[in-house]
């Protein structure tokens, strides 16, 4: 696939469940990426670039996994924290 440009910002609490320790919902993802499957984006988190892989949760929307690095860098980790994100680039 070649990489697509998109512009979509959206704040989300860190969430600590499921099968990832800790992660953010990304609202309308399924529509604003047309999949319902994994895909690879770049963009920032409360400013900081980073690429992660967007998995599917199975009920609608994606979730961003958040990598310990993400969350030093951004100085937030505990549930309820709230994060900026602009997703910039869809890879895959």
């Amino acid at each position: 696939m070649t990489p697509q440009e998109i512009d979509h910002s959206f704040t989300a609490p860190i969430e600590v469940d499921g099968a990832f320790a800790f992660y953010l919902t990304v609202p309308g993802s399924a529509e604003l990426l047309g999949t319902r499957k994994a895909a690879k984006v770049e963009g920032t988190l409360d400013g900081h670039p980073f690429a992660a892989t967007l998995m599917p949760s199975g009920s609608g929307p994606h979730w961003l996994p958040l990598r310990a690095a993400l969350r030093t860098a951004t100085g937030k980790g505990a549930a309820g924290d709230l994060l900026s994100v602009h997703l910039t680039l869809r890879l895959s």
